[in-house]
């Protein structure tokens, strides 16, 4: 079994780096950044990477770790690779539910917004406790409910408005898709992970509506969602989206997630 395989495989990685990055990643990936600080881990395997948004995070915050960057999908990380270079930061294809490294071999797991896409999520947690030394720690972080992230649910019920009689459900199947704390911490356990520690953080991100827009419908799978409704429906559902954010235009949004780690 491998990741829902290319989730990003409609959308531009550029525009996902550019827009979605300040929307909703880069808030969390400076926090996850700290916390790895904190644990001082020498090796760092990073699961889901997409194109290197916490990956940067965590090589400025822990600059002395080696980095293993990994990604279902390897033009996300071809992104990712130009926007870091460094020698102690490398990008190799991989299914966080299938890692190809050795047992005990990192310090420290992370993986911040993928396990949502992961179809065997206990087997993704499993592969990182394997691949986890005696001691070291896993990092993950999942959004927090629709309803406390405003900015996806507007666009969501935007796009909805065009399509009445067949309303996208791409939020709530896909980035909205786990977020009960209950279950989360049951497929940790499941996994052998222990002293799990779950913590609902709730942050800002400011920008403009427009670009905010382009990231959810240019740069997201929402993208193939609409795009198999109608293809020509990309500019209406652009400016729907653009108005509907319209209240958070330069102003703080809020972003909500659950932030877990687990020990080995």
């Amino acid at each position: 079994m491998t990741e829902t395989g290319t989730p990003f495989k409609h959308s531009t990685p550029e525009l996902y780096d550019r827009y979605m990055g300040p929307l909703l990643f880069e808030p969390f990936a400076k926090l996850v950044g700290q916390r790895a600080a904190l644990l001082q881990p020498d090796r760092i395997l990073e699961t889901a990477a997409g194109t290197g948004i916490v990956t940067r995070a965590l090589h400025l915050a822990v600059p002395r770790a080696q980095i293993v960057a990994t990604d279902v999908n390897p033009v996300m990380l071809d992104v990712a690779a130009r926007r870091l270079g460094s020698d102690r930061v490398s990008f190799q294809p991989a299914d966080a539910q299938d890692l190809p490294f050795d047992d005990e071999s990192f310090d420290l797991v992370v993986c911040q917004f993928g396990v949502m896409f992961f179809p065997d999520k206990v087997r993704a947690n499993e592969e990182a406790r394997r691949v986890l030394r005696a001691g070291g720690h896993y990092l993950l972080v999942s959004f927090d409910r629709l309803e406390f992230n405003p900015l996806p649910k507007a666009a969501g019920n935007a796009v909805a408005e065009l399509f009445p009689d067949d309303p996208p459900s791409y939020m709530e199947r896909g980035p909205f898709s786990y977020v009960d704390p209950a279950l989360i911490e049951h497929d940790l356990h499941a996994a052998g992970f222990t002293k799990i520690k779950l913590e609902t953080v709730a942050l800002t991100s400011c920008g403009s509506a427009r670009d905010a827009a382009q990231g959810l419908v240019l740069g997201s799978p929402f993208r193939a969602e609409i795009e198999r409704r109608d293809p020509s429906a990309l500019g209406r559902a652009l400016d729907a989206v653009t108005a509907a954010l319209a209240p958070w235009d330069q102003t703080d949004a809020p972003i909500s997630a659950h932030v877990v780690t687990g020990a080995k």
